[in-house]
């Protein structure tokens, strides 16, 4: 009797998944980017499904997500953040987690702790960017491989070099 109610408890789960499933990408550790194919980046506006691997976040502490194409869209807001005041956000202090993609393995990381790759030859889809790692030891055989420049910790990346990155200085 037991092996029949769990067998009728897994098949039900497989309808109920099936009738109400929801396309959505998960990049998981300890941390979570979970979108679908109409999330935007807030600042480039672009669809995040066609590049995930370069996909970030910043959770507010108003409940509100805000999502990125890249480390590099991140930065942008995350430095200036009034210039996007749909967000709500008034300050670093309105912001309760902040998450990006490890280059590597596609999975969400603590973006205050990653390391960010400068000058490679991998662009984004929002063209030259910082390439985010887990480890320093990821990172520097990045940057080995792919003619990295430099090295940086997350409050190492100043508004200067983002838009260094972007072409406005």
């Amino acid at each position: 009797m037991q092996k029949i109610l769990l067998l009728l408890a897994l098949i039900s789960s497989f309808i109920f998944a099936d009738t109400h499933a929801h396309k959505t990408f998960e990049i998981k550790k300890d941390f979570e980017i979970v979108f679908d194919k109409n999330t935007t980046c807030l600042v480039r506006k672009f669809l995040l499904y066609k590049d995930p691997k370069w996909v970030a976040k910043i959770e507010i502490r108003n409940g509100k997500t805000v999502y990125f194409s890249s480390p590099k869209s991140l930065f942008e807001f995350y430095h200036r953040p009034g210039k996007w005041f749909e967000a709500g956000v008034k300050s670093e202090r309105d912001f309760s987690q902040i998450v990006v993609t490890d280059y590597n393995t596609l999975k969400a990381i603590d973006a205050e702790h990653a390391f960010f790759v400068y000058g490679s030859r991998v662009i984004s889809p929002a063209g030259d960017d910082l390439v985010a790692f887990a480890s320093k030891e990821d990172a520097e055989a990045f940057s080995k491989a792919y003619s990295g420049k430099r090295i940086f910790k997350f409050d190492e990346v100043k508004d200067a070099l983002i838009r260094l990155l972007n072409g406005r200085i």
